[in-house]
């Protein structure tokens, strides 16, 4: 490459061409697609435009543009959630962040729960916001509802998606007590549609998750109608209410082992 590829006025010119195109998020293909130039001609013009401090790299091969008002910042990007997409691919937030969108609870989290299709760290840290990342599969890409957030579109799992996945994970929603006071307020709520969480339960050909249910739904919500599709949807072997959390104490009706410490559970 010639040394006249990076002058201040040729760089700047195709830095605002590039700019223009990309929004929020600027990406290697994007660029060597706007400016017809090989992938390895892209990056080293990113590089130079990170080294000069016009860019901010916030991934492998993302990277977004630096205000001038911002330039000394750690964070530069008004709104993470732009940097989802590009970064996790086929994906959806879910687990505690969507719970709190939809406003199922008011405890915040500092960390933003993003499932994805695609191979990724368990924990992915970026413009100083911690994603905690889930694992998911194609077929399990429904009840998602779409939000934009700028120029980007956003998938979120809507709110019975939402109870649904923490059921199956408590872990996502913050451990199951608060899952527990999340359902709570889904199935309190004028459009908790509990069909429809059974609907999508089904869809995860996941036991634990009617189990789970089933029981919160007779111990924590006294909901008989509910507690009985759970029980018509039983499967054969045991479960925790909290995988990874030590569970002494069985309870036969639903084959679900519990906290010795879960006051709610009704004795067998």
């Amino acid at each position: 490459m010639s040394g006249d590829d990076f002058t201040l006025p040729t760089s700047r010119a195709r830095l605002s061409t590039v700019l223009r195109a990309a929004n929020e998020v600027v990406s290697v293909d994007l660029v060597a697609r706007t400016l017809e130039l090989d992938r390895s001609r892209a990056a080293k013009l990113l590089s130079r435009w990170t080294e000069q401090g016009w860019l901010r790299r916030v991934s492998h091969g993302l990277y977004v543009p630096v205000p001038i008002d911002l330039a000394g910042n750690e964070q530069v990007v008004e709104d993470p959630w732009v940097l989802i997409p590009p970064m996790f691919g086929q994906c959806y937030v879910g687990g505690w962040t969507a719970a709190h969108h939809w406003e199922l609870t008011e405890q915040l989290f500092n960390e933003t729960v993003v499932f994805t299709t695609q191979r990724s760290p368990k924990r992915h840290v970026a413009q100083g916001i911690v994603f905690v990342i889930h694992r998911t599969t194609e077929d399990r890409l429904f009840g998602l509802k779409t939000l934009w957030r700028g120029s980007a579109r956003v998938s979120i799992s809507d709110p019975a998606r939402t109870v649904v996945d923490m059921l199956a994970m408590p872990e996502s929603g913050g451990g199951v007590e608060h899952v527990a006071e999340c359902l709570k307020s889904y199935v309190e709520r004028e459009k908790g549609d509990k069909e429809l969480l059974v609907q999508y339960a089904e869809r995860f050909s996941n036991g634990a998750i009617f189990k789970r249910l089933g029981f919160l739904a007779e111990t924590i919500l006294h909901d008989d109608e509910l507690a009985d599709a759970c029980r018509a949807r039983l499967t054969q072997g045991y479960a925790h209410l909290e995988s990874g959390r030590s569970c002494e104490r069985l309870v036969t009706a639903w084959r679900l082992w519990i906290p010795e410490s879960w006051s709610k559970a009704p004795h067998d």
